[in-house]
C-alpha cells in the first residue's frame, strides 16, 4: 500500500497470517482495518474483483474488517470501499470495476470509491448511504493523486512495495 504512504496516512502490516485484515491504516485515535485484494483479470465490461478469503479463512465480517481496498493492476488504480458495502445484506463476493468512464454508469455502484482516500480519514469512513442528506449524497473529494506515476517493477498485490 505504497500509494496510501504517499497519500500521507501510516500503514502497519499485523505480524503473521492470523488477521482478517492486510494492513491497518490510522485514521486519528483508530486503526482501520483494510483487506487488500488486487486484480489483473479484464472482462469485456471492466475488471473482475473477488471480494472472499481464500477456502481455509472464516468469511470477512463488519466486526473484523473496516474497509476493502482494490487494487486494478493494469490500470494503477485504487479503490477504496468501506466493509459494509460489500458485507451488510448478503455478502458480495466479487464485483466488476471499470476505471473508465462507463457507458452504463449505473451497472458500476463502486466507481464512487475509486481513488477514494480520503474515506480513510478521521470522520469519513461511512458509506455513500450514510452521508445522504436531505439534499442528496455529500461527496467527499479524494487527495490528488501524486504528480507522477509509479514504474511498473516491484509491483505486487500492494501496489509499489
Amino acid at each position: 500500500m505504497a500509494r496510501a504512504v504517499r497519500n500521507g496516512f501510516k500503514v502497519s502490516k499485523p505480524w503473521g497470517d492470523s488477521s482478517a485484515y492486510d494492513v491497518g491504516i490510522e485514521s486519528g485515535a483508530r486503526i482501520l482495518r483494510v483487506q487488500v485484494k488486487s486484480t489483473d483479470c479484464r472482462t469485456q465490461y471492466g475488471y473482475l474483483c473477488q471480494f472472499k478469503p481464500n477456502s481455509h479463512s472464516k468469511p470477512y465480517t463488519l466486526k473484523k474488517v473496516d474497509f476493502f481496498a482494490a487494487y486494478v493492476i493494469p490500470e494503477d488504480v485504487w479503490y477504496l470501499i468501506p466493509a459494509e458495502v460489500l458485507l451488510r445484506g448478503k455478502p458480495k463476493k466479487a464485483l466488476t470495476l471499470l476505471p473508465a468512464r462507463p457507458r452504463h454508469p449505473d451497472r458500476y455502484k463502486c466507481e464512487g470509491y475509486r481513488e477514494a482516500w480520503a474515506l480513510l480519514l478521521p470522520g469519513q469512513g461511512k458509506s455513500k448511504r450514510q452521508r445522504t442528506s436531505g439534499a442528496g449524497t455529500a461527496r467527499v473529494e479524494a487527495p490528488a493523486p501524486p504528480l507522477q506515476k509509479p514504474g511498473r517493477q516491484g509491483r505486487g498485490a500492494y501496489g509499489n512495495v
